[in-house]
C-alpha cells in the first residue's frame, strides 16, 4: 500500500473505530457515518481526503477494515471499535473447531492468568488461520499464535460472531480453551 493510502487507512481506523469526536463526527449505533460529513470534518481538521481516496482505501485494503454502505453514502469500520456508542449487531455464528489469536510473547504470562479479554475493544478478535494470526502478533512485538478451542467454547454456550471482513469475534476466551504451544 502506498504512503497516502496507508496514512488514510490509519486515519480512518482512528476516527471510525476509536475517536470520531476528534474531528467532530458522531457514528450511529451501527458505526456508520455519512461520507460527506466525514470528508467535510476531516478536511476542516487538516486531512486531505477525497471520496475517491476513501473508496480506494476500502477497495485495496487486504484486511477489509472498512465498509461502504450499499447506497455508497456511508462508511464504517467492520469491527474493532472501542467507542461506546457503536454496538454493531452481528449475527451469531457457529465457529470452526479451532480459531487463532495472534499476540506478542510479552503478553503470554498475563494471558495464562486471565485468558483473552477484549480490553478497550468490544470483542476479542480471532483469525481463521495461523498465518493471519501471526501477522497480527507481529504488530505487537515478537509474535506468538494461540490456538482457541472455538467449537468447544460454542458448545458450552459462548457466542461467536463473524464480522464482514472475516474476523471472528467473541467476548472473551478462558485459559481452559487456549492451547499454548
Amino acid at each position: 500500500m502506498n504512503y497516502q493510502l496507508n496514512k488514510t487507512s490509519k486515519f480512518l481506523s482512528y476516527i471510525l473505530r476509536h475517536q470520531p469526536e476528534a474531528i467532530g463526527i458522531t457514528l450511529d449505533t451501527e458505526g456508520w457515518v455519512d461520507i460527506n460529513v466525514l470528508l467535510l470534518q476531516a478536511n476542516q481538521h487538516g486531512e486531505s481526503l477525497t471520496k475517491e481516496l476513501i473508496e480506494e482505501v476500502v477497495k485495496t485494503s487486504d484486511k477489509r477494515r472498512f465498509m461502504i454502505s450499499e447506497d455508497g453514502l456511508k462508511i464504517r469500520a467492520a469491527q474493532g471499535h472501542s467507542t461506546q456508542q457503536v454496538k454493531i449487531k452481528y449475527v451469531e455464528q457457529v465457529p470452526p473447531e479451532f480459531l487463532y489469536h495472534g499476540t506478542a510473547t510479552r503478553f503470554i504470562d498475563s494471558i495464562k492468568k486471565q485468558g483473552l479479554i477484549a480490553g478497550d475493544r468490544h470483542y476479542v478478535h480471532l483469525s481463521i488461520n495461523e498465518q493471519t494470526a501471526n501477522a497480527v502478533g507481529k504488530r505487537h512485538g515478537k509474535p506468538v499464535v494461540l490456538k482457541v478451542k472455538a467449537l468447544l467454547m460454542h458448545q458450552q454456550g459462548f457466542k461467536f460472531y463473524l464480522a464482514d471482513n472475516g474476523v471472528w469475534l467473541t467476548n472473551n476466551v478462558h485459559t481452559g480453551f487456549l492451547i499454548f504451544d
